[in-house]
């Protein structure tokens, strides 16, 4: 029996103890009042995963800036400067001593040349278009990076709300219990009620401040969580300011919610611009079984003239420009298999995207589903509101 009474106050004491070692731990800075919309800016600006999509945005933008400028023609500038010796001539033989042939010591040349692609398969502006689909990619992907995070952030400020909200519930049921308890412990000393129904009592009030406990746990977490979202310390209070509850958007049916997600949903986009550049690289390989055909230019100075016969030592220069037309032939049997292995791959994009367009329908089919039941729960809990309150 003494080991009983020793293990009743050990319960009655530890919720107790702790809520109290809890509360001897205030926070040094005040609170900081910040509504929903004021926790997206602020998540959003410091999100490091959302400054490194838009660093991807910027390159992608760059790649796509630098497939256009291709189109510009080549330019190149050189030149170079030669000392000769001259020419031994072994008239008797290699073994006997030649005779020197005097030649023009000093060498130069000093030109440029360019090269413009006039057509190659039409492969510069399908790169240029893999580069488009590219960023739009990026962009997305932004997109999505920031929907994920406002997520986040939404999830982590409600918690602490509801914390807050079942935790002012809690103090007043626990203020509830404990007059009751004084209450009940004075009908004891009268002798009305059973030192059992003490016991009974006490022990509800132990869990009631247990379940506060782990609720002053539950702000914390939600709280740091919140911290680390926003870019504050981990100690730094927040209090939410959104004490109305937001108007539910009434969805008529099904099927205008399959389309919103097809038409907003970043994954299946993502999967269908994937799918674009699968039929580009197809057009790519297919592009290589096809004539070349540039416009070139050289010009330079160069000393001697060596270029036409009687040779001289003296300056010249020589401008030359054309058109040059080449044709693969190796490419109509080294590109089959190429092809083939791009075609499998758009089919392959095909696939996944259509298995991404199920999981989308799934998921809204099981998102709708839920959503209907919580306004049934909405209505039973008003109900119940109602009916308590009579």
């Amino acid at each position: 029996m003494r080991y009983i009474k020793q293990f009743f106050v050990f319960i009655l004491l530890f919720p107790a103890g702790v809520y109290r070692t809890m509360a001897q731990q205030p926070y040094n800075s005040p609170p900081l009042s910040l509504s929903l919309a004021e926790v997206w800016q602020r998540s959003e600006n410091f999100s490091r995963a959302i400054v490194l999509k838009k660093e991807a945005v910027g390159v992608s933008s760059e790649e796509l800036k630098d497939a256009r400028m291709e189109r510009l023609p080549e330019i190149a500038i050189a030149g170079n400067y030669e000392k000769a010796t001259n020419i031994p001539v072994y008239e008797n033989g290699l073994f006997s001593t030649p005779v020197q042939h005097d030649v023009i010591h000093t060498l130069y040349k000093l030109g440029g040349d360019f090269y413009l692609n006039l057509y190659n398969g039409n492969k510069q502006n399908l790169k240029i278009e893999e580069q488009k689909v590219l960023h739009q990619i990026a962009l997305i992907r932004q997109d999505l990076t920031t929907s994920a995070i406002r997520y986040k952030a939404a999830s982590a400020y409600l918690e602490l709300q509801k914390a807050l909200i079942f935790k002012k519930l809690i103090l007043r049921d626990v203020s509830d219990q404990e007059g009751q308890l004084a209450r009940i412990r004075e009908n004891l000393k009268n002798g009305v009620v059973l030192k059992s129904d003490v016991l009974r009592v006490e022990l509800d009030l132990s869990k009631r401040k247990m379940a506060l406990v782990q609720v002053d746990n539950d702000i914390l977490i939600a709280n740091q969580q919140l911290n680390i979202l926003i870019g504050e310390k981990d100690e730094q209070v927040v209090q939410p300011i959104d004490s109305a509850a937001p108007e539910l958007n009434i969805i008529s049916s099904y099927e205008e919610c399959l389309a919103q997600a097809l038409q907003h949903s970043f994954p299946y986009h993502v999967s269908e611009q994937q799918t674009e550049i699968s039929r580009i690289k197809l057009r790519q390989v297919k592009a290589n079984v096809r004539p070349k055909i540039g416009m070139y230019g050289d010009f330079y100075y160069a000393n001697p003239q060596i270029f036409l016969y009687p040779y001289n030592p003296y300056l010249y220069s020589l401008g030359i420009a054309g058109v040059k037309a080449s044709f693969p032939l190796s490419s109509l049997y080294l590109n089959v298999h190429k092809v083939k292995a791009a075609r499998l791959e758009l089919e392959q994009e095909e696939t996944s995207h259509k298995e991404m367009e199920d999981q989308v329908r799934q998921q809204v089919k099981e998102t709708y589903l839920r959503y209907k039941e919580a306004l049934v729960r909405i209505d039973v809990a008003r109900v119940n509101v109602e009916r308590a309150t009579e």
